[in-house]
């Protein structure tokens, strides 16, 4: 009997104490559990929704809070404000947007300049087409087409003197660089029928910058002229020589912003080998904050899942970076829907955000697509 009773205390006390230890490795799973939960959930919820917009100064303060709210309303973070480098209107605006509680980003064309008026009193600052055309009065493409030397000293500190005068504004979070690259040697596909060209090469007219100090500076270096050779498209040192021009100038206002406590980013275009080829431009070697290239699909006759293509080229091309991609849709032509799966391909491919371009073009429907995604 008193076997059988010790028996029987036994095997409750064991099951008891399997009971405990399946409690505890319950408890430890679920914790767990959460905590990879919790940590998805951060992580979405780091993903970040920015706009592009362009300033009024004779709009009201009114008027610019009402469309903060919205913004934010609709899930967006932060926008990025372009107000012709004026830091007066960005200090008058920063404060209404960030009492809406987004971020301010100080949007400003770098290298192309169209009617900047200190500029204009300088001629001999602008690039030079390989067939000898200043973009002062001969202009590619279009007549906003007014680009500055990065490599001649008087432009180039002209250029870095208005991001100083952005990054001094007090609340902005970067300043935020655009056509920070060389005239487009190569447009976008889509756009060449608007033009009638047909760019099969390198086009002479729209091959920049062949200007004295540009040339002087290559002879220096490499001890021979581009433009004695028939076919300068293939001289890779001449091409990594325009590369490094801008990428000198990216470093430099990277200092300067760093200086005044801020950060740098910049739109560029789609993934870096691509940026490479067509507009002089390898962002993947700056020393740069956050990129935002503008992987605008349409530009290029490519369908929606190409934003993702284009997004993972250049995260992987960042891996060994500090620097955020965050991916830049344009969304004029989109539907709501493709406004939904373009966000989806941007997170499903490496991005840290989404940049809408630009806050014009939003409708309530995409609006709401942009809210309910936010709040996946």
């Amino acid at each position: 009997m008193k076997f059988r009773f010790l028996l029987f205390s036994i095997l409750v006390a064991f099951s008891t104490i399997s009971c405990l230890d399946n409690m505890q490795k319950a408890k430890a799973n679920t914790a767990e559990a959460n905590a990879e939960t919790a940590e998805t959930t951060t992580e979405d919820s780091d993903f970040k929704y920015w706009t592009w917009i362009t300033a009024d100064a004779s709009r009201t303060d009114e008027s610019y809070t009402e469309e903060f709210k919205k913004y934010k309303e609709n899930g967006l973070d932060a926008v990025l404000i372009n107000t012709d480098t004026d830091p007066e209107l960005l200090s008058r605006l920063t404060p209404l947007a960030k009492a809406e509680g987004l971020e301010v980003h100080a949007w400003i064309m770098a290298v192309n300049r169209p009617g900047d008026e200190v500029a204009l009193q300088h001629p001999d600052w602008y690039q030079v087409s390989r067939n000898g055309e200043s973009c002062y009065d001969n202009r590619p493409y279009v007549d906003y087409y007014q680009w500055l030397c990065p490599t001649k000293e008087e432009s180039r500190n002209h250029i870095l003197s208005l991001v100083e005068g952005l990054a001094k504004v007090e609340d902005v979070e970067t300043v935020h660089l655009d056509y920070i690259r060389f005239p487009d040697i190569f447009l976008p596909i889509a756009l060449l029928p608007k033009y009638d060209l047909d760019q099969t090469t390198e086009m002479p007219e729209y091959d920049f910058c062949y200007c004295d100090v540009c040339i002087a500076k290559f002879k220096e270096m490499h001890h021979k002229d581009p433009r004695d050779t028939d076919d300068p498209q293939i001289d890779m040192e001449w091409k990594q020589f325009r590369l490094n021009r801008i990428r000198d100038l990216v470093n430099d206002a990277y200092k300067i912003v760093h200086e005044n406590n801020k950060e740098l980013s910049a739109a560029v275009f789609p993934y870096p080998e691509m940026a490479d080829h067509m507009v002089r431009q390898r962002w993947d070697k700056w020393d740069i904050d956050y990129v935002l290239p503008m992987i605008y699909n349409n530009f290029y006759n490519e369908e929606i899942d190409w934003i993702g293509f284009a997004t993972k080229q250049g995260v992987q091309d960042l891996e060994a970076k500090n620097t955020e991609l965050h991916t830049g849709i344009y969304i004029p032509e989109m539907s709501p829907e493709e406004v939904t799966e373009a966000i989806n391909q941007a997170k499903a491919n490496g991005a840290k955000g989404v940049s809408f371009f630009d806050g014009n073009a939003f409708t309530p429907e995409k609006l709401a697509a942009v809210k309910a995604a936010s709040e996946e």
